[in-house]
């Protein structure tokens, strides 16, 4: 069959070290392009190839990779006209080699042993098992966790838990086989061209989903920068591109329950409400509190920790009314090595998260027991802007 992303097929090495293609799709990112290459590169997993795919940067981030070029021969720069994210990785996948693919984002970080954990799940799965996700951490401009985190233990055929829920949280925590996305078309540039940008992760994840198994890395090994300019804050055009690929879900299995969908919904509010929150503007807060239990008032109810923001949200809008918030000072900081060891309290968050997410899982699996029909192959278009 052919590579939908590209006639190369991956280099030959050791079936105990296969090659890992990192693929980085940059956009005006000299402010952080340097950690996350210095955290890639020294990894130890070593046998890697690193692709930096500039998107049409207007900045300094060509100048530092062409750096890194010089003094290490595993990185490579690609460049194009800017095409969005989506187009940008696809491009890296094409022109990479390696078995494994491991995309990461401009600014975030892999700590030292996240590849190589990856890599160990894959050497001992079957090829039905498409995906690898690790657990990940928010960070700051410096590299400081923020308390922000994503941890899950889902494992298996987990379709209808990721309608419900985006448990891996960001592309910088899958690793995937290239005959996956080989399978799967790669990632839809119809989000960007339809100004949705936001969920193009989520999506690819979902259409691995119908045909793979997923594992998980029960560690925290990617650090998942949140900045307060970031797509991630445009709420809104997350809210369209999510709409969209639930829309592509729907038409292609019409008899899945309406109730996956609306706790689906329910979630993503519930996420916005929670970001709103850790960059304290409360009344943003409140507004996706109260649309997530429009979108499903039955369960929204019993979710963890709805009536704790929500009250923290009203004390913070009312003190906003008093004080303003210190800002912290976002000087140069080095890449931080490892993360910081975890007080109790976030380990007990933690076994927390996985119980209830294993529950869900179980539950949602039970109560949406329809059998998936084979999935039509989908057209994504070819990739014009390529230099």
């Amino acid at each position: 069959m052919q590579n939908p992303l590209g006639n190369r097929l991956p280099t030959d090495h050791c079936c105990c070290h296969p090659l890992v293609s990192v693929i980085i799709p940059a956009y005006n990112a000299e402010h952080f392009i340097a950690q996350t290459l210095d955290s890639v590169l020294t990894q130890t997993y070593q046998s890697l190839e690193v692709l930096v795919v500039d998107d049409g940067s207007q900045d300094g981030t060509a100048a530092i990779v062409n750096n890194y070029m010089a003094a290490d021969s595993r990185v490579k720069l690609l460049q194009q006209n800017n095409a969005g994210v989506a187009a940008a990785r696809n491009l890296g996948i094409e022109r990479s080699t390696g078995e494994l693919i491991a995309p990461i984002d401009a600014d975030d970080i892999f700590y030292p042993e996240h590849i190589e954990k990856q890599v160990e799940i894959f050497a001992t799965s079957p090829p039905s098992v498409g995906l690898v996700y690790a657990w990940s951490v928010d960070i700051d401009e410096v590299s400081t966790p923020t308390g922000g985190l994503r941890a899950a233990t889902i494992e298996g055929n987990v379709y209808k838990t990721l309608i419900c829920h985006n448990f891996i949280g960001n592309a910088s925590a899958s690793m995937i086989r290239r005959s996956c996305l080989n399978a799967v078309g790669g990632y839809s540039s119809n989000l960007r061209a339809q100004n949705a940008q936001g969920c193009e992760d989520w999506d690819l994840f979902l259409r691995i989903a119908e045909q793979f198994e997923f594992r998980a890395v029960p560690t925290f090994s990617v650090g998942y920068r949140k900045l307060l300019n970031s797509m991630s804050k445009d709420y809104r055009q997350m809210a369209r591109s999510h709409s969209l690929v639930m829309a592509n879900v729907r038409q292609r299995y019409p008899t899945l329950p309406n109730f996956l969908f609306r706790l689906s919904a329910s979630n993503l509010y519930f996420y916005f409400a929670h970001q709103s929150n850790g960059g304290h503007n409360y009344s943003t807060t409140l507004t996706w509190l109260r649309q997530a239990i429009q979108a499903d008032p039955l369960t929204c109810w019993i979710r963890l920790g709805l009536y704790q923001l929500t009250l923290k949200s009203l004390w913070g809008w009312g003190m906003a009314q008093w004080s303003e918030r210190p800002r912290h000072d976002r000087s140069t900081q080095p890449l931080p090595l490892e993360l910081p060891k975890a007080p109790h309290t976030v380990l007990w968050e933690v076994r927390l998260l996985l119980a209830v997410g294993n529950g869900f899982h179980w539950l949602i699996s039970a109560l949406a027991r329809q059998t998936l029909a084979q999935p039509q192959p989908l057209n994504f278009g070819t990739r014009e802007n390529a230099l």
